[in-house]
């Protein structure tokens, strides 16, 4: 194997790691739901997994410091890859369903492709089109059934989770050259400065019961503590560096459908033949966009 395709062989590896940990880090989030509101939750797992990796970055030996001129790149990446993703998506769970939000959240693949032909001249291919309706057929059957109208009292939540899709879109294509920060330092960051505005705006606007977190919940909070807002932040770095934005933003098609079919494998949820539809049809988008 060439060190390209050994490169390559990494970057899937790390893309499949991010999509299995988001993806089930929904359920996770059901589950905190129950005790915390949206962005406090998120928020206060994303602070406090940012302490870890800078814990972790001082014991590899990694320097926390940030270079002379990268904080302009620094703030803008961890609001794209962080707080629009991570607060914005949450947030919207107050106006619309889990399903809903999934549903408009992973159009991301989208805007993707569009953001990258646009700002880099990376023009899509034909074979890229097609696993992107692929996917997206299969979120869609997935969703579309249970999905309900998107009403007028649904916008703000509707706006939340597109903003979340464009703008973590947009992170993908313009934060693929990382800073010259070491991977450990540079996601505890990245990682901290997008989710520490969750909790003071959670403070204000959703007044959380901080002592009301029950034994599930606490659960749910340390998974996303430790997968979803650390590990994952750290494999997905590593994936953008290795594979082209459109072909990892398509990928995470696969988040949704882990999340909703791990809900119905621990929570008793729906599962039938319109699932395996959409589970072959996402997979397949999925396997297209991985090829050479």
């Amino acid at each position: 194997m060439s060190s390209a395709e050994s490169d390559r062989a990494v970057g899937v590896a790390a893309l499949l790691v991010t999509a299995l940990g988001w993806g089930l880090g929904w359920l996770a989030m059901k589950v905190v739901l129950q005790s915390w509101p949206p962005l406090f939750g998120r928020g206060l797992a994303g602070v406090m997994a940012a302490m870890l990796l800078a814990t972790l970055a001082l014991v590899r030996g990694e320097h926390l410091t940030v270079p002379r001129g990268a904080w302009a790149r620094l703030g803008m990446a961890a609001f794209t890859n962080v707080f629009a993703w991570m607060g914005f998506s949450a947030l919207c769970l107050r106006w619309i369903t889990v399903g809903e939000a999934a549903l408009l959240v992973y159009s991301m693949p989208i805007w993707a492709t569009l953001f990258a032909w646009a700002l880099i001249g990376s023009r899509p291919t034909v074979r890229g089109f097609v696993a992107l309706a692929l996917g997206l057929s299969g979120i869609g059957v997935l969703l579309g059934a249970g999905g309900g109208a998107l009403s007028v009292e649904k916008l703000p939540g509707i706006g939340f989770a597109l903003a979340a899709a464009m703008l973590f879109a947009l992170g993908a294509v313009l934060n693929r050259a990382a800073l010259a920060m070491p991977p450990f330092a540079l996601t505890a960051w990245q990682v901290g400065l997008g989710c520490l505005p969750m909790v003071g705006l959670s403070l204000v606007l959703e007044q959380p019961a901080v002592t009301s977190l029950s034994a599930a919940s606490a659960v749910g909070f340390a998974y996303m503590t430790l997968i979803p807002m650390a590990a994952c932040y750290l494999s997905w770095f590593a994936a953008l560096r290795r594979l082209s934005p459109v072909a990892a933003s398509t990928c995470m098609l696969l988040v949704p459908l882990i999340g909703i079919l791990s809900a119905a494998l621990l929570l008793g949820e729906p599962l039938g033949a319109r699932e395996m539809v959409s589970m072959a049809l996402t997979l397949g988008g999925v396997v297209l966009a991985l090829r050479k």
